[in-house]
């Protein structure tokens, strides 16, 4: 981990450096404030926001980020230095979850600094004026670099011997009814980052990514982009995401429907989950592709305060029928998904999206999705960033994901 908080300083002085030249003789102006920001980039503009940057100290990604667009050069160059600075953020994020760097006011493990410092790098990129011709595609090539790298998509690297787990967390989401949300699965992706846990069938050793809570990079593959590479060489996988209070739940079955619950751009997609053209897939598509985590063996194991629930239920439209319906035990011959355990919302589709990957390439792995408890402030808190009880809980579910990976992982093979 120290290696990981040496390669954030690095880039960051990468960064530093580049804008200490074009500082040098006048201040930079290269941006234009009235470009189209999304509605994500809009909230920026609300005081929590700004109060969780600046009590994590991530409002210094935005500082050295911003002016440094104006040196550069072409877009070779910014893509080299995009990248850089997006690598940096990453890897702050998970050097100040695991103590490796000061935490400010909030939570050591807290994921909200990262996702708002993102949205600050992303929002001064789409505002730049650069001195160079930069096409509306180019920009969006910029943006993705920008997106992967600070979201540990394209860093995922095993070292030395053990088993392999790949675990991905997402943003928070739900803004608009609590701008200070957190969402407990992307902290647990920043606290395990490469880290190694003990199992009785060995060390194995864990690696993140980060997922935003929107439609349309999920149509376009973002998922199987970053899972893709891994699937072969891992030996075992686990989507997070957060799900319904007091409880843990290994969702069962995957269903293959978009059910249009507005994303964190306030748009709504109902829809078949669109695969992408290009990546390996079943044909033809499966209604339902079913967990393969062990799930007896996670459910019956002490792993914390929560509860785990082996949840088998599914919405679907059962064959020779019109009308939706909850089955319990899972689905029915010939149905058609309307739902599957863990809804039919992101959570459910980067589930089905990797559980569906699996089975096109035929990695006998174990691999499916956990749905932690609802991260909850404490009893009165409706305007604080943090309290007790919210750090308490966020590091409880934390512990307790830990403590399922090792007992999921100790099915394995030595």
């Amino acid at each position: 981990m120290r290696a990981r908080a040496l390669i954030a300083a690095t880039l960051l002085g990468l960064a530093g450096t580049i804008v200490t030249t074009s500082t040098a003789t006048a201040a930079p102006t290269c941006a234009d404030p009235t470009a189209a920001l999304s509605v994500e980039e809009q909230r920026l503009a609300l005081p929590a926001p700004a109060q969780i940057l600046s009590r994590s100290g991530f409002d210094r990604f935005e500082r050295v980020f911003t002016p440094s667009l104006c040196a550069l050069r072409n877009d070779r160059i910014a893509k080299t230095v995009i990248s850089a600075q997006g690598r940096a953020l990453w890897e702050a994020a998970v050097a100040r979850a695991q103590g490796h760097l000061p935490p400010g006011t909030l939570p050591v493990t807290d994921d909200r600094p990262l996702y708002w410092a993102r949205l600050q790098l992303s929002r001064a990129l789409k505002q730049w004026t650069p001195s160079f011709a930069l096409s509306p595609a180019a920009r969006a090539g910029l943006l993705d670099a920008l997106e992967q790298s600070s979201r540990g998509q394209n860093s995922v690297a095993y070292k030395g011997r053990g088993k392999r787990i790949l675990v991905s967390g997402f943003d928070p989401f739900q803004l608009d009814q609590d701008i200070r949300r957190s969402n407990p699965s992307g902290a647990t992706a920043l606290a395990l980052d490469g880290t190694v846990i003990q199992t009785p069938s060995g060390p194995a050793r864990i690696e993140t990514a980060m997922f935003p809570v929107l439609w349309d990079p999920f149509a376009a593959g973002m998922v199987e982009r970053t899972f893709l590479p891994r699937l072969t060489e891992v030996d075992m996988f686990t989507t997070i995401s957060q799900g319904r209070v007091g409880r843990f739940d290994v969702e069962r079955y995957n269903g293959r429907w978009r059910g249009g619950f507005p994303d964190n751009n306030n748009l709504s997609r109902t829809e078949v989950i669109p695969i992408p053209a290009g990546v390996p897939t079943v044909t033809p598509a499966p209604e339902f592709v079913p967990t393969t985590l062990p799930y007896a063996a996670i459910v019956a194991a002490p792993t914390g305060r929560f509860p785990v629930l082996d949840n088998t239920s599914v919405t679907e439209i059962p064959a020779g029928q019109t009308a939706p319906v909850v089955s319990p035990t899972g689905p029915t011959p010939g149905s058609v998904a309307r739902a599957g355990g863990g809804g039919n919302y992101l959570s459910n589709e980067i589930a089905y999206r990797a559980t569906l990957l699996r089975d096109a390439l035929g990695a006998q792995i174990p691999g499916g999705h956990l749905h932690t408890p609802v991260l909850e402030f404490g009893p009165g808190n409706t305007t604080e960033l943090t309290d007790p009880v919210f750090a308490q809980n966020q590091l409880d579910i934390i512990n307790q994901v830990r403590a399922v990976l090792v007992v999921a992982a100790g099915t394995l093979a030595r």
